[in-house]
C-alpha cells in the first residue's frame, strides 16, 4: 500500500492523473470506464496476481495495447513470460522514484529511432 501511494503522488505531481486499485479485479472493473495511458501493476495482489491480471489485460483488445510497468520485489535471473509481455519493470529494493522517471521517459516518449523494445 505505501508504494502504491509512493507511485500516485509521483504519477500527481507530474501532472498525471493516477487512479489506484487494490487487487486485479478492481483494476480491470475500473478499466471498463477508463483509458490509462500507461498501467502500473504489482505482480503480487490479492484476488487476482499480476501474472493473471497482464494476461488478461493482453487478451482483451481494449486494453491489449496499453504499455504495462511491472512492480517486482527483486531481479530474477529467468523472466516470466508475463514478465516478457511489459514494456518495463521496476524493482521495489532500488530508488523507485528514479525507476518510474525512466520508464515514463521509455514507455511514453520512446525515441523515434528506436524500433525493438527496450531491454529489462
Amino acid at each position: 500500500m505505501l508504494i502504491r501511494h509512493a507511485v500516485c503522488r509521483y504519477l500527481e505531481e507530474r501532472g498525471f492523473q493516477a487512479e489506484s486499485a487494490t487487487n486485479g479485479v478492481d483494476a480491470l472493473e475500473m478499466l471498463k470506464s477508463i483509458q490509462p495511458e500507461i498501467i502500473i501493476t504489482d505482480l503480487q495482489m490479492p484476488k487476482m496476481d499480476g501474472h493473471h491480471f497482464i494476461r488478461a489485460l493482453k487478451a482483451k483488445p481494449g486494453t491489449a495495447e496499453i504499455p504495462i510497468v511491472i512492480l517486482a520485489g527483486k531481479k530474477s535471473e529467468a523472466q516470466s513470460e508475463t514478465e516478457k509481455q511489459a514494456n518495463y519493470i521496476i524493482f521495489k529494493d532500488i530508488d523507485i522514484e528514479t525507476q518510474l522517471h525512466k520508464a515514463l521517459e521509455i514507455v511514453l516518449h520512446p525515441p523515434a529511432t528506436a524500433a525493438a523494445k527496450p531491454s529489462i
